[in-house]
C-alpha cells in the first residue's frame, strides 16, 4: 500500500462536492467505463454485487429528463420504492437547513421565496444539465441490505467521478417516480429504483458549485465503547 493512500483518499473526500451545474459537452465512454470499473471494487453483502445501472448519454438523457418533468407535471404521484425520511429531527434537521440554506444564499434566492425554491428544486428533473444520469437499481429480494450495497457503490463512483475530474451528485429526488423509470429503462417489476447520479463536467463558475458544506467532529457521531 503506497505511503500517501490516506492522504490521497482524505483528500478526494475532502475536494468531492455535489455538482448542481454542468458543462453539456458529454464524458468520453472509456472515461465513464473507468470509473465504473474503480467503483466497481466496492465491497457488498456476501459479493453480491447487488447494485445495477442504466447509464444515459445524447438523447437517452434528454428522453429520460423529457419523462421525469412530464411525470411532475401530469401530477402522477410520488411513490418511491424505498421510503424516504418520515422527518428530521434534531441535529439532522439543523444540518439539512442549513446544507438547504447554503444553497439558496448561493443562488439569491431568499428564505421565504418559495416559487424560487421550488424551481430550484425542479432542477432535480432536469440533471442540473448534466449530458448523464446513472439509475441506480436493485432487486427487490435483497431488501435493505441491497440498498445498503448501493449506497456504498454510489459513494465509491462519486469519489472516483472525483479523481477523472468528473462532477456528480447522488439524487434521491429521481427515485420519486419509479414507475416512470422503469417505463422508460425497460426494467422488470422486481427492479427497485435506489437513486440516480448525474454527471458531467462541472461548470465551475455556477454560483451553486461555490457553496460548501460542513462536517460534524468526530466526537459528535462516536460512542467510544471501551467497557
Amino acid at each position: 500500500m503506497p505511503d500517501d493512500a490516506a492522504d490521497t483518499l482524505t483528500q478526494l473526500l475532502a475536494v468531492r462536492v455535489s455538482c448542481r451545474a454542468f458543462h453539456p459537452e458529454p464524458v468520453p465512454r472509456e472515461t465513464i467505463t473507468e470509473i465504473l470499473t474503480t467503483a466497481q471494487l466496492t465491497a457488498s453483502w456476501c459479493n453480491s454485487q447487488s447494485w445495477q445501472l442504466a447509464v444515459t448519454s445524447g438523447a437517452g438523457t434528454e428522453r429520460l429528463r423529457a419523462a421525469l418533468n412530464a411525470a411532475a407535471a401530469s401530477g402522477e404521484a410520488q411513490t418511491p420504492d424505498f421510503e424516504f425520511p418520515r422527518e428530521y429531527r434534531g441535529v439532522h434537521r439543523d444540518r439539512r437547513r442549513a446544507s438547504g440554506f447554503a444553497l439558496y444564499e448561493s443562488l439569491g434566492i431568499e428564505r421565504d421565496d418559495h416559487a424560487g425554491r421550488l424551481q430550484q428544486t425542479m432542477q432535480n428533473l432536469d440533471f442540473f444539465g448534466a449530458p448523464h444520469v446513472a439509475i441506480v437499481h436493485v432487486d427487490e429480494a435483497l431488501g435493505p441490505y441491497g440498498a445498503v450495497d448501493c449506497g456504498g457503490f454510489v459513494s465509491n463512483v462519486l469519489l472516483a467521478a472525483t479523481a477523472h475530474g468528473v462532477g456528480s451528485v447522488a439524487q434521491a429526488a429521481l427515485a420519486m417516480y419509479p414507475d416512470t423509470l422503469r417505463a422508460e429503462l425497460g426494467l422488470g417489476d422486481d427492479r427497485r429504483i435506489v437513486c440516480g447520479i448525474s454527471f458531467g463536467y462541472p461548470d465551475v463558475d455556477h454560483p451553486s458549485n461555490g457553496y460548501r458544506t460542513t462536517r460534524a467532529p468526530i466526537d459528535e457521531v462516536v460512542d467510544w465503547v471501551t467497557d
